[in-house]
């Protein structure tokens, strides 16, 4: 779908629908009352008689018989003006054009959600009414026989009623497919089924993503690592006949120096049978999606190039199968990690941490300000949070902060979980400096806790996003069934938000 911005007014539009809103229980006001002056009443009829109150999420159509250009007039409502947020935008601009979707319309035009009595700039607001409308007409077909469905619709307009609008509207436009591409990106990569989303795929598709935005790329083969001894990451790839893949993405990698860096990496595990602590059948289809972490930092880099966002940021995905066979790793043996440490296998299945110890390791070369690892890492923190937030652990409050605020900004949720030193007793090994699991209790927590040994830089902070990469538990319309792409919005929100700090 093509987006733009436009000057106009919204009742002229030569157009096959447009969408206007309404607040609950409220008065028509701005572009709303103006079509509704032009249909005479029609809409107003509509609330008076009780069919339409603006509840947030409600959609419906009218057909103005030639009163007006457009064929119809959909509305949309806003919900109770008291809880309006960017987030009501969203969820506002993915129902309508659902429902455009659904009636085939080829042309929609737009009012600009929110930038009237809502009271956000028209960038913010047309940024999110993009990137909503995008991500809601989401749909993954490539290993279907059939051809995909015909897309509709094939262009929405954005109006605003000056050039000086058009402008600020051009950029939120700009900045909303930017992030709606990178989250598809990762969507893709989280739906493909393991045969085709191996690490060799997502180092090509991380190649790609460079070679597009301007982003300097370096992939590590297996005998690279060997020499960089990334013992516990090598440990979980040795069971599989797929070699694994480092994959390094660096935006503004001239101006180290100068620019304040952070470091984000993702998890990346093609497809996880726990090894010889093998998972339960039912359910193991959804373990192609461990590698969804990695999938939003190859995201999110891609729309911090394209944004050129201030910032000197690394994206590092440790890319691996966890498989059985001869040569896989096995519970009680002990492994040294790239910075020493040796790791008693307890479980094969908590190999996440594994491959991430070694990232974190390798993390502290570029001497950040700030490293943030995200990871479909345990069970444990979907029974805490139920699927609804990801669980956030950290060594620094700034840091925090800052993601509960990106969080909040792009309801990719975050709920910070504590790190207390007494949990390094949990994982305590007889044979080795720590042990990979402390067992069924605290699970999330004794996983920070384990990761926290291979950190050395001032602000670390992991994110535990079980249960968040695949079939939202939040109702949220621009969240179809399948990958979500969690954490490239928020990625993406952070570095905006430290790069202005």
């Amino acid at each position: 779908m093509e987006v733009k911005a436009v000057v106009g007014n919204l009742q002229s539009i030569e157009a096959d629908a447009i969408i206007v809103n309404l607040f609950e229980n409220s008065e028509l006001s701005g572009a709303t009352r103006t079509v509704d002056e032009a249909l005479s009443g029609a809409i107003q009829d509509l609330v008076s008689a009780g069919d339409f109150s603006g509840k947030a999420g409600q959609v419906t159509v009218l057909y103005p018989r030639g009163v007006i250009p457009s064929r119809r007039v959909i509305l949309v409502g806003l919900g109770d003006r008291e809880k309006f947020k960017v987030e009501t935008v969203r969820r506002a601009a993915a129902s309508a054009i659902q429902k455009v979707r659904d009636l085939k319309v080829n042309h929609v035009a737009s009012v600009i959600h929110g930038a009237g009595a809502g009271g956000l700039n028209i960038e913010t607001a047309a940024e999110a009414i993009t990137e909503a409308s995008l991500m809601a007409l989401y749909g993954y077909y490539e290993q279907k026989s059939k051809e995909a469905p015909e897309a509709f619709p094939k262009t929405l307009s954005l109006v605003a009623l000056n050039e000086t609008d058009l402008a600020s509207a051009e950029l939120g436009v700009h900045s909303g497919q930017v992030i709606a591409n990178g989250v598809r990106i990762t969507r893709d990569l989280v739906n493909m089924p393991p045969n085709f989303c191996t690490p060799i795929h997502m180092a090509e598709v991380a190649k790609q993503v460079a070679a597009e935005v301007g982003l300097k790329v370096t992939v590590l083969e297996q005998a690279q690592m060997e020499a960089l001894k990334m013992g516990a990451l090598l440990s979980v790839s040795q069971g599989s006949d797929t070699p694994p893949r480092f994959i390094i993405l660096e935006h503004h990698a001239n101006r180290a120096e100068e620019l304040d860096t952070i470091v984000l990496i993702g998890k990346g595990v093609t497809f996880d049978t726990g090894g010889y602590s093998i998972k339960a059948a039912e359910g193991m289809e959804s373990m192609k999606n461990d590698m969804a972490g990695g999938a939003a930092v190859i995201g999110a880099m891609r729309v911090i190039g394209e944004l050129n966002l201030p910032l000197h940021v690394i994206g590092i995905v440790p890319s691996v199968d966890n498989m059985i066979s001869g040569n896989a790793f096995r519970p009680s043996e002990v492994i040294t990690a790239s910075n020493g440490v040796t790791i008693e296998i307890i479980s094969t299945d908590a190999e996440g941490r594994m491959i991430l110890a070694d990232a974190l390791v390798f993390a502290d070369r570029f001497k950040p300000t700030a490293v943030v690892d995200i990871a479909t890492l345990t069970g444990a923190c979907v029974t805490a949070l139920g699927g609804m937030a990801a669980g956030l652990f950290s060594t620094s409050d700034v840091l925090r902060d800052a993601l509960m605020a990106a969080g909040e900004t792009t309801n990719e949720k975050v709920w910070p979980m504590p790190l207390f030193p007494e949990y390094d007793k949990l994982i305590e090994s007889n044979t080795a400096d720590i042990k990979n699991s402390g067992g069924r209790f605290g699970g999330a927590c004794t996983a920070a806790a384990f990761l926290n040994h291979f950190v050395s830089y001032p602000a670390w902070a992991h994110i535990d996003m079980a249960g968040m990469g695949m079939d939202a538990k939040d109702s949220s319309p621009y969240l179809p069934k399948g990958a979500t792409g969690y954490g490239v919005r928020l990625f993406v929100e952070l570095a905006r938000r430290w790069g202005q700090a």
